[in-house]
Parts: C-alpha cells; structure tokens; sequence
C-alpha cells in the first residue's frame, strides 16, 4: 500500500472508477427505457418510473445497512461481494418475465450501489497520501459523472434499437469487466478500527457529523431537484426546441465531469473553503437562470456551469463527512451517500410543486433550487463557525 501511494493515481483508482460507471449507468440508464418497459409489461407510465423512486430508497438504505453488515470484512473483499450483487442484479433484470421481477432486480443493484461508493470512498482514499484523498475520491466518483453525460441517451438508444432488456445485458458485463479489475488492481484493505458497532454509532453523536448530513442532504437537492425537471426548464424557460435537449443534456453531462475532477483538487486545498464557493456559485447559476434564461446563450452557459458547480461539491462533501465520522470513516461515507440520496427526493419532490401536474412554472423548479443552496450555505457557514470555537475551546 506504501507503494501504491507514491503514485498520484494508482491502478486500483481505475477499477473503483469503471464500477462507478457501471452503477451510474445502472442507475439511470433505465430513465431512457422506461416507455418500453411500460409497454413490455403493460404497465402505465407512473407505475414504470417506480423503477426509479425504488432505485434510490435501495440506494440510501444499503449504504447505511449493508456498509455496517460487512464492517468485519476485509474492504477489498467487500467490494469483490458488491460487485457480484451488481451481476446478479442486472441479470435479474435483463431475465425478468415480468415487472414484479424486474423490480427485484433493481432493488438488488441498488443495495450494491450505496455501499460500493460508501466503502469504494474509503479504499480510494487510503490508496494515495493525505493531501490528495479528496482527488482520489473524485476519480472514483469520475465514473459516476461519466454515466451522467451518456446514462439516459445510451439506454434510449439500446432499448428502441435492440429491445428495452439490451442495456440490462451491456450492464452484466461490464460487472464481469469491474469484477476481474477489481480482483486484480485494489490492494487487499483490513477493516481497520471500524469493527466494533457501538465504536462506529458513537459517531452518531457529533453535532458536525450532522451538520455534514445536512449539508449534503441541502446541496444535492438544490442540485438534482431543478434537474428532475430539466426537460421543463429547457423547453419551457429558455425555449430550446425538444429535439435539441439530447445535445444539451451531454453539454451538463460534460460539466458535471469537469466539476467533479476541479472539485476534488480543490477540496484538497481548502475544503470547506471550496465547498462554500461552489455552493454559493451554483445558488447564484440557478437565480440567473430563473431570472434571465429566457435567453438562449445565457441559459446554455447556466446550464454547463449548473453541472460544475454542482457536482464540483461531491468529493468535498464525501470527503468531509468521512472526516467528522472519526475512527468510523465507512459509517461516515455511507451517510453521505444515504444523505445525497434523500436530497434527490427531497428536492424533486419541492421542485415539482410549482410544476403542477401540466409543467407549467418550471421557472420555480429553479428559485427553489437556488434557495436550498443558499440554505446549504448557511449550514456550512454556521457549522465551521461552531466547529472553529469547539477546536480553540478543547485547545485552551
């Protein structure tokens, strides 16, 4: 392991990266084929996008619940195992005679998907020196971003071309491909001092260990709740035509993969420092795209720099709950994830209410966006204050 952090990106970092991908495309690969599942399993549209709400309720209760069942378990075997629920998952899937079955084979991937990054976060860390663990964790969560930029349009794609069960047999063999780089490339991890369960849940009783939760919880609802509704705000606000939200959506796509590489180096410099520049800087995108999207150039531009400021935030916030869940970073990363997660609910669910039910005040969806990141500010700004006074009193 010595020797592996010498280097600024070791091999091992390439291999939690591709299962990054893979489970970012499992996640939202689906939203493309949701039409042709409907119409496979003659199902109405809601019922279909339950694939998806039941994705992410899996997704935060397996990165709690599964990431404190496998805490005794040496980390690279952990993942060996995820890797293999991942399989098992998406073969579930691409095998499934009917929609009750399908469903069984989301949750399965999803419980995987929580506990990869969870215990992935805290292995790519350990790989590399201390000034550069927030890089190394945004190089595994590259992956993710990655399947941002081609997850909904590559599984359109594969289901109007071949059938909506195609991306469901691409996505088994990448597992293979993740399963064998993993074995090979990931030095072997001990669980370290994490074993003893009372150990990891006095974390629990940290104030800043919340505050983080919070931060996270706030930040990605600013960031995925306007998002939920991006094919409203594009057409309906800024007036690009349908046929251009493709090209549009790969131009978020490509900053959301710049954001989370600027964002781990700069969280390595300064992490709360950063993370509150990017968080102020997406709440101040979001409030000009509200106000003067109406132009074209303005709203592409908004668009692009919403992706990298956004997702600038996720090593950072990753990185900084891990570090105030001390001598229990695996419970303090399984948070995290848990917590991005119930952001995402949260804020599509407040993010839809000025929609209604015909989508007609997508400008809202935005405001709203832009006053969960001032909220998440505030949090930050209050926390390291509490945080700075806690320190100098235990010094004196």
């Amino acid at each position: 392991m010595e020797n592996a952090k010498q280097s600024e990106r070791p091999l091992g970092l390439w291999a939690l990266a591709l299962g990054g991908f893979g489970i970012g495309l499992t996640e939202l690969s689906v939203m493309g084929i949701l039409p042709e599942i409907a119409r496979r399993f003659s199902v109405g549209a809601d019922t279909a996008g339950t694939l998806v709400s039941a994705y992410a309720i899996a997704v935060a209760l397996g990165a709690v619940f599964l990431t404190l069942t496998v805490r005794r378990i040496d980390r690279k075997n952990v993942l060996v195992g995820l890797v293999v629920l991942f399989i098992v998952g998406n073969l579930v899937c691409a095998l499934a005679p009917s929609f009750p079955v399908l469903m069984i084979g989301r949750i399965i991937a999803a419980l995987c998907h929580g506990a990869y990054f969870s215990v992935g976060s805290v292995v790519a860390a350990d790989m590399v020196s201390e000034n550069r663990r927030a890089g190394a964790i945004s190089l595994m969560f590259a992956g993710l971003t990655v399947s941002n930029v081609i997850g909904t349009p590559f599984g359109a794609f594969l289901g109007q071309r071949w059938g909506w069960n195609t991306i469901f047999w691409v996505l088994t063999g990448i597992g293979f491909l993740v399963l064998l780089s993993t074995w090979l490339l990931v030095d072997k991890t001990p669980a370290g001092g994490e074993t003893d369960l009372r150990g990891q849940l006095a974390a629990l009783h940290r104030p800043s260990l919340w505050a983080s939760v919070a931060l996270s919880v706030l930040t990605f609802a600013a960031l995925i709740g306007p998002y939920t509704y991006v094919s409203y705000i594009l057409t309906g606000v800024a007036g690009f035509r349908s046929t251009l939200l493709p090209a549009l959506l790969v131009a978020y796509g490509i900053g959301t993969f710049i954001g989370n590489m600027v964002g781990g180096r700069a969280a390595d410099r300064s992490l709360d420092g950063s993370l509150l520049t990017f968080i102020v800087g997406l709440a101040v995108v979001l409030a000009l795209f509200a106000s003067l999207g109406q132009s074209l150039w303005v709203s592409l531009v908004a668009l692009v720099l919403w992706g990298v400021l956004g997702y600038a935030t996720a090593p950072g916030l990753q990185l900084r709950l891990m570090n105030h869940a001390k001598g229990a970073p695996t419970i303090g990363s399984s948070m995290n994830i848990a917590a991005l997660n119930v952001g995402n609910a949260i804020g599509a669910w407040l993010c839809g209410i000025p929609l209604g039910s015909g989508g007609a005040n997508a400008q809202g969806a935005l405001w709203i966006g832009a006053a969960l990141a001032a909220a998440a500010a505030i949090v930050l700004l209050i926390s390291t204050k509490l945080e700075r006074q806690s320190k100098a009193i235990k010094q004196s």
